[in-house]
């Protein structure tokens, strides 16, 4: 159950957030300077490309390399396809994971690695194997790993990940906020290089303030009714999110925030985009999940019988409200099964801009929904 007392007890927060989450929700501005940085000195702006690749190939363990490849394959669009290589093996131990290049894979394609760990043998077997393919690959990953050696073994690029000492002391989770941007800030501005996407130094430096503008709205000391993610946090204490995105960037934004539900709050969430939502998702609001559901028993246990669980609609937005636009379908739905709603939507800016607003507001919540549950 939520501790809503703790959501406004800045100390209680602190003391609860072992896995310094919170902190990496608030520093995440300052990751993707650093990590700008890290990319700068390693090359990257010098680079002279002769052309687009003809397709992107990530690969990396977890929920942060699968966010990594969802959100440059929506920023590229349709001039490369990206393609996330899934790992196989038998545990999602680090010794465990193999990753294949397809068999199309050459010379004119571009593998990048990402990974907060970088001790994975099969990424470094996947860069040697890349090596022999002709193929160019571009790796971020904590500097002084094995994969830091393989890479400049395979005459590959090797850009730092942007960490923080107190991450040194226990593994980072994979869904955490400074994991994330860590390891996207060098990649887009490596495709910002190819051509494969637009996101120059001056859009960055925009993602950076963005990013601490939200910290100082969601942080620990502002109160949750004027808290837009301790708030979100509170409302989905008892519910299961149906996580329902419109617009071209809500979409990853949308799957990240239900990675993170899961992985670091131990939350289940489903996730859909709209138009589609309204079909696919009727059913859970006309089902067992219904707020009309199961009404709540006057002589129930309140101490012993955990509330049933019921469905609440996240719309998370990043269109104008004046634009084609199915959001008042999905209130109208929503409504006549006396389902409630939360709504998202970005302050005016560029894609990149209100692409950070909806996944830090979100990892904040996140962040705000494990720690006030115990997870």
């Amino acid at each position: 159950m939520l501790d809503e007392s703790l959501l406004d007890t800045p100390d209680a927060l602190a003391e609860a957030d072992r896995r310094a989450l919170l902190r990496g929700a608030a520093e995440a501005g300052a990751r993707v300077r650093t990590a700008a940085r890290h990319a700068i000195e390693a090359g990257v702006n010098d680079l002279k490309p002769d052309g687009r690749p003809r397709a992107i190939l990530i690969a990396g363990p977890g929920a942060a390399a699968i966010c990594v490849a969802d959100l440059l394959g929506t920023l590229a669009g349709a001039t490369s396809p990206v393609t996330r290589l899934a790992p196989a093996g038998v545990a999602p131990a680090a010794g465990a994971l193999r990753w294949e290049l397809p068999g199309w894979a050459g010379s004119v394609d571009l593998l990048l690695i990402a990974t907060p760990d970088g001790t994975e043998p099969g990424l470094s077997l996947l860069a040697e194997q890349a090596y022999r393919r002709g193929c160019t690959v571009v790796a971020v990953a904590p500097a002084g790993t094995p994969l830091t050696e393989s890479m400049h073994g395979n005459h590959g690029l090797f850009v730092p990940m942007a960490t923080a000492p107190y991450e040194q002391d226990e593994p980072l989770a994979a869904s955490a906020p400074g994991a994330l941007w860590a390891l996207l800030t060098p990649l887009l501005a490596l495709l910002d290089r190819t051509g494969l996407l637009t996101a120059p130094p001056e859009a960055v430096d925009k993602v950076a303030d963005r990013l601490d503008h939200i910290a100082e709205r969601c942080g620990p000391a502002i109160a949750t009714y004027s808290n837009p993610a301790k708030t979100l946090a509170a409302e989905l204490a008892d519910a299961l999110p149906l996580i329902w995105t419109e617009g071209v960037s809500a979409g990853p934004a949308g799957r990240r925030f239900a990675a993170a539900l899961a992985e670091l709050s131990g939350h289940p969430a489903v996730v859909a985009e709209l138009p589609e939502a309204l079909a696919s998702h009727s059913a859970l609001l006309a089902g067992r999940l219904a707020a009309s559901a199961n009404p709540d028993d006057f002589f129930r246990d309140r101490v012993e019988e955990t509330p049933a669980l019921h469905a609440r609609v996240v719309l998370l937005r990043d269109r104008p409200i004046g634009g084609l636009t199915a959001a008042p379908a999905a209130r109208d739905l929503a409504l006549s099964h006396d389902t409630p709603i939360s709504e998202l939507e970005p302050e005016p800016g560029g894609e990149l801009e209100t692409l950070a607003e909806l996944i830090a507001i979100t990892d904040f919540a996140a962040v705000y929904l494990a720690l006030a549950s115990g997870a």
